[in-house]
């Protein structure tokens, strides 16, 4: 005669064995390492073909939010381009999910949560950037000094709170961050991609300032990534990233953040302050965002753009 199981201890099968078992978290999916470099030097390459489109049509003195929608559609549309291609060459052809971006309901929930983690980690590393003195520009300056252009206010917004936060994902923790994850650790992977993603916004016009923007926008990209990498998907800090690029340019576009900066000149005043946290740079340089300046540094309209 078989033995009946004890009244105590979970559930069993009519084999004896537990009817729910904890299962190990899946791996993080992968892609094979072609498809990651292919989306760098595709978006490399289309940034700097940008620049020089840009030279080309300068003289012709369109709208400024001419040229930042032509900007974006040649500085990013290729990287679409090589998502739908890549998916399809090295994935399952189910293109959404090969990067993790098909949308859900709770992405809507993960995405602010990300965002504040994000500011914190880039508020952490601005402090840390301006008391080693390293040199630093933000890429806004003088945003609102263009807001009265609703034209231009309007382009500018779709451009950093809509194009590039889709096409950023897709590419650094959609696509290169699981090209990485294929070849070194976890960790690893999530540190690299934000390390590029830093540095991919490089202009040679800010010169040295370049270090520290670097480096405060490879801490975002990190945070971005760590969520993508803990989460499997890059949904939520889609919506983490349009959240951030989004109240920086509300910030500027708005002029809220000179209006701050008018009425404390003592505490924003860098040759007056006595701690580092309380320098104009600390509210100015810290305040970057994914879509550059077309202005130049005094105001005088530019349409050039680094995205």
């Amino acid at each position: 005669m078989t033995s009946s199981p004890p009244p105590w201890g979970p559930p069993t099968t009519p084999i004896g064995q537990p009817a729910f078992v904890t299962t190990a978290t899946p791996a993080h999916p992968t892609l094979p390492l072609a498809p990651g470099i292919g989306a760098l030097v595709v978006l490399a390459a289309s940034l700097v073909a940008s620049k020089y489109l840009l030279d080309l049509v300068v003289d012709f003195e369109w709208p400024v939010a001419v040229y930042v929608a032509l900007l974006a559609v040649a500085g990013y549309g290729p990287s679409v381009a090589w998502w739908w291609y890549a998916t399809d060459r090295w994935g399952s052809g189910r293109r959404l999910d090969d990067v993790g971006a098909r949308p859900r309901w709770t992405d809507l929930a993960w995405g602010p949560l990300i965002w504040i983690c994000t500011v914190v980690v880039q508020t952490v590393i601005g402090v840390v950037v301006l008391a080693l003195d390293v040199p630093v520009t933000n890429n806004t300056d003088d945003l609102g000094e263009l807001a009265s252009d609703r034209t231009y206010a309007v382009a500018i917004i779709i451009t950093a709170v809509v194009a590039a936060p889709l096409v950023e994902e897709l590419v650094f923790r959609g696509i290169v961050m699981r090209s990485l994850c294929s070849t070194m650790p976890g960790v690893a992977a999530v540190v690299v991609q934000g390390v590029l993603f830093g540095i991919v916004h490089v202009d040679p016009v800010r010169g040295a300032g370049n270090l520290g923007l670097v480096l405060i926008l490879s801490g975002v990209g990190i945070s971005f990534g760590t969520a993508a990498y803990l989460l499997r998907r890059i949904g939520p800090t889609i919506v983490a990233h349009a959240i951030f690029n989004g109240v920086v340019m509300l910030l500027l576009l708005s002029g809220v953040r000179d209006r701050i900066i008018e009425d404390n000149p003592d505490l924003f005043d860098g040759r007056a302050a006595t701690s580092v946290v309380e320098r104009r740079s600390a509210a100015e340089e810290v305040a970057v965002v994914d879509q550059a300046d077309i202005t130049e540094p005094d105001g005088r309209r530019d349409p050039r753009t680094c995205v």
